[in-house]
């Protein structure tokens, strides 16, 4: 696992509006003056850089989401993680002033120490700083990890490495009409002091507020959707996953399908981002953006929040799909609850999250039930569970000892084998970890579900169901289908 400077891209200039930080960041400039002599002394003793942070309070209407889409520089790292209805809140990352990659099984596990090595000399805002900040203010590393410990090998995945966090030059949080902005740098052993504050102020200055942008409703040329591989793959591969669990050989295993779409233009993942937090408020809607792409998705699924000694996750597994009706859209939930065959695979999977979080907790508690969570297209089977921790156990720390659940993998875990032999594809990070956590270890991630991979004018979606004993192909082929309209829709106008 490494942790690296960030190399600085090239500017793009224009649209700048100072009032969002200027008189702001100008009374904090002392206090930034202050952190970094402090910091470039011990940058020096150490003989390497050490970042240094601030954190300021902006307008409770900020949209962060906005302020990064609209300021970001061609091929830097640009993140954005919304969950608007929760009390509208938004994190949101621009820039990179430190890089943590990693690969392998200890993916987790490693970018979890990285981050600790470097709070552990960060010059920053003390922890009482946070009491009344919304989640994700102050110093923070945000990104993704893939489904696989060498996931993203293929070449539609270039620049999404296995494990790849950021910390933001400057990251913008939002929640319950508070928001704040934290600008960020890092340190080195050369560095002036009079240079840190400039570089600070000079990206502060380029920050541009204006709204995301709207989404072509009515493009020139209409996009061109093909699945990679034929619809007969997917059914076959169920049908010889079906025969493995009749075996005995394994419990469960989620298998996913990809669909591409060769748009006209190459598609605008800001205003995709627009769309998507209006249409599934309930979701965790994100962008991670490298290089020239960006994973974008509205995935329902929480791996896990760490809040001091609190876990909390959702076990998420059963689907059917919704209706514009009323009553049968009642009539599907009710057929979703006492569906034996989805009531099966939701049930594995809450059985293997309370046992991974039993051994690190206290006491971890869940309803007896699973309950019927709605989104616009879509209805799932989901069991919420918490659990006080016995120990302090990081959010990065806990996601790589829960990912991957059977939600999106396989039951039992050393079965994980058969889902790259029977799907034929390179996962990246479809299915994978995406999120952020802070210098006290405090964050949340969630899953990449309902999600696409943007280059260019070529998306890449994805979708996956659970099999079980008693799936049926071809209805498992249908549901790959209703999950892919939270995106597809959006994509192949």
């Amino acid at each position: 696992m490494t942790a690296t400077r960030a190399p600085e891209p090239a500017r793009r200039g224009g649209g700048a509006i100072p009032s969002l930080l200027g008189d702001r960041l100008g009374r904090a400039r002392g206090r930034l003056a202050a952190r970094v002599e402090v910091a470039l002394r011990r940058a020096r003793s150490r003989g390497e850089p050490v970042v240094v942070a601030v954190t300021v309070p902006v307008p409770g209407d900020t949209d962060p989401t906005a302020v990064v889409a609209a300021s970001r520089r061609p091929g830097e790292p640009w993140f954005a993680l919304e969950q608007p209805d929760r009390e509208g809140f938004a994190l949101a990352g621009l820039g990179s002033v430190l890089e943590i990659q990693g690969a392998g099984p200890s993916r987790f596990a490693g970018a979890a120490e990285a981050w600790r090595r470097a709070c552990a000399v960060a010059v920053t805002d003390p922890p009482e700083a946070a009491a009344t900040a919304p989640p994700g203010a102050g110093l923070v590393a945000v990104g993704g990890f893939a489904f696989a410990g060498e996931g993203g090998y293929s070449p539609a995945w270039e620049g999404f490495a296995p494990a790849s966090m950021t910390v933001p030059e400057i990251a913008l949080a939002r929640r319950g009409g508070e928001a704040r902005a934290t600008l960020a740098a890092l340190v080195a052993p050369d560095d002036t002091p009079d240079g840190v504050l400039e570089r600070v102020a000079r990206r502060a200055a380029q920050l541009s507020a204006v709204p995301l942008p709207l989404l072509d409703p009515a493009p020139a040329e209409r996009a061109r959707v093909a699945s990679a591989m034929p619809p007969e793959h997917y059914v076959s591969a169920v049908g010889r996953a079906v025969e493995r669990i009749r075996a005995g050989e394994l419990e469960k295993v989620v298998l996913a399908r990809e669909v591409v779409v060769h748009g006209g233009v190459a598609h605008d993942a800001a205003a995709i981002l627009g769309v998507l937090r209006e249409a599934f408020a309930e979701c965790y809607v994100f962008a991670v953006g490298r290089g020239d792409a960006a994973f974008v998705a509205a995935t329902p699924e929480l791996l896990v929040r760490r809040e001091g000694q609190r876990a909390s996750t959702v076990a998420l597994a059963g689907s059917t799909r919704r209706s514009a009706d009323p009553a049968v859209d009642d009539h599907l939930g009710e057929q979703l609850l006492h569906s034996a065959k989805d009531r099966e695979e939701q049930a594995i999977v809450a059985r293997r999250i309370q046992r991974v979080l039993s051994e690190r907790a206290v006491w971890v508690a869940a309803p007896e039930e699973p309950v019927l969570v709605r989104m616009a297209n879509i209805q799932h089977l989901a069991t919420p569970i918490r659990a006080q921790l016995a120990e302090p156990v990081g959010a990065l720390d806990l996601a790589g000892l829960l990912h991957p659940t059977p939600a999106v993998g396989a039951e039992p875990a050393r079965a994980l084998a058969t889902i790259p032999e029977l799907e034929g594809m390179d996962r990246g990070w479809y299915a994978g970890a995406i999120g952020w956590t802070d210098a006290a270890e405090d964050g949340e991630l969630c899953v990449g579900l309902r999600c696409a991979l943007l280059r260019g004018a070529t998306a890449r979606l994805y979708a996956g169901v659970g099999v079980v004993r008693d799936s049926d192909p071809a209805a498992e082929l249908a549901e790959t289908e209703i999950k892919l309209e939270a995106l597809l829709p959006l994509l192949a106008a």
